[in-house]
């Protein structure tokens, strides 16, 4: 059925919310939500109180001057997104979408509680100050590239190191949990990568529920997890610092993955938990979007995913600002892998490529083969988090 400014249109089941700047539409079929200003608010209330779309532009007209309104396109868009219910009394056939399905109910909003209140925050606040304070008083805590290679073997290096990150990861990423339990959302575990590395990701997409101010415990609730666990893990380094062997080496390897982590979360060219909070406080919510098109103006020969031209006036200084962070990020990205992990490379391909020319039936051998193993592995997983995002878009 096609729709001409004649038409009346009723939308489907949704919760509109006041935001910073504009609001947010929650679409109550699919859970999906959707940011869009003050006059496409205006339009879709007065649709749903049965208003003809030529009366409704008029109004609008009225209204907003020097605002462009077009009730035919944006009636498209709603369409697309499946927002509108009946057209003229006539249900609209739409694809069904199936909500996903709601993960970690059985953590009562009460642990959640206890991790997240008024009271653990400027705990998790003296924690950071704290840990800070220890790398300045005791430069020796400073992680270093070798403090991967604990043992002799590679092998044991890589699953020692994959089982601390897999470990750390979740500690991390339960903090985003619990924190989200504790306004009592759901949400799930997935897989994704940052760059080259492939991680676990908690999806808080019911985060728009929230108030602005609420998100942002969300985006920093695995930050606060990592904060106390380098505290732990820099204490340990303290009280065991004339031990040596396997203590030491534990606790050096901790210290060194989650200071990393940590460090990369400063990359804002990637979506990290800062990314979102700084995207949050501004209020600017397709933040990167709108920068690669800045970027794009001032280096003409960066290629960066097409998107439609974009002015936002009142958003240009944020932009601006973002930049500046996107480009620090990709410095900082620099610096760690030069003084990280492009050593921790060299320094394995010393200790495995000798091992290759060795007997079959040597130790040696078996170590590079099998680290080799690990890596194959670990490739397959980065190649299976960038086809589900490429799936995805």
């Amino acid at each position: 059925m096609s729709i001409t400014l004649e038409s009346h249109l009723m939308l489907v089941p949704i919760n509109i919310r006041k935001d910073k700047k504009h609001y947010i539409v929650e679409d109550k079929v699919s859970g999906e939500f959707y940011e869009m200003p003050e006059v496409c608010i205006d339009a879709i209330n007065l649709m749903n109180q049965g208003e003809r779309l030529g009366e409704i532009e008029r109004k609008l007209k009225r209204k907003n001057p020097d605002d462009e309104v077009d009730l035919l396109s944006f009636t498209e868009q709603l369409l697309e997104l499946g927002l509108i219910e009946e057209i003229e009394g006539v249900k609209v056939e739409k694809k069904i979408q199936l909500k996903e399905a709601k993960g970690f109910l059985w953590i009562s909003p009460k642990i959640g509680k206890l991790f997240f209140n008024k009271f653990s925050y400027p705990l998790y606040i003296s924690l950071f100050v704290a840990n800070l304070i220890l790398f300045i008083a005791k430069p020796s805590l400073f992680p270093h590239h070798e403090d991967i290679f604990v043992f002799d073997i590679m092998v044991l290096n890589v699953i020692l190191w994959m089982t601390f990150t897999f470990f750390l990861v979740l500690i991390h990423e339960f903090g985003h949990i619990l924190a989200t339990r504790a306004y009592n959302l759901p949400t799930k575990l997935e897989i994704g990568h940052r760059l080259f590395f492939v991680v676990f990701e908690t999806n808080m997409s019911s985060i728009w529920k929230l108030a602005p101010k609420d998100r942002n415990v969300l985006f920093l609730a695995g930050l606060c997890f990592d904060t106390v666990t380098l505290f732990i893990s820099l204490v340990c380094q303290l009280v065991f610092s004339n031990e040596s062997g396997i203590i030491i080496g534990l606790t050096s390897l901790a210290v060194f993955d989650i200071f990393m982590r940590m460090a990369f979360q400063c990359c804002f060219y990637m979506k990290t938990d800062l990314y979102f909070v700084f995207e949050n406080v501004s209020g600017c919510y397709n933040l990167m979007e709108n920068a690669n098109q800045t970027i794009r103006k001032w280096f003409p020969f960066l290629k960066f995913p097409s998107h439609e031209e974009v002015e936002f006036e009142s958003e240009r200084n944020t932009i601006f600002l973002y930049s500046i962070f996107y480009f620090v990020g990709i410095l900082l990205t620099i610096a760690l892998y030069a003084k990280f992990y492009i050593p921790e490379v060299y320094d394995a391909a010393k200790i495995l490529l000798p091992g290759f020319l060795a007997s079959p039936s040597s130790l040696t051998f078996w170590d590079a083969v099998l680290f080799s193993l690990q890596v194959a592995i670990f490739l397959l997983l980065l190649v299976y988090s960038w086809r589900k995002k490429y799936l995805k878009r």
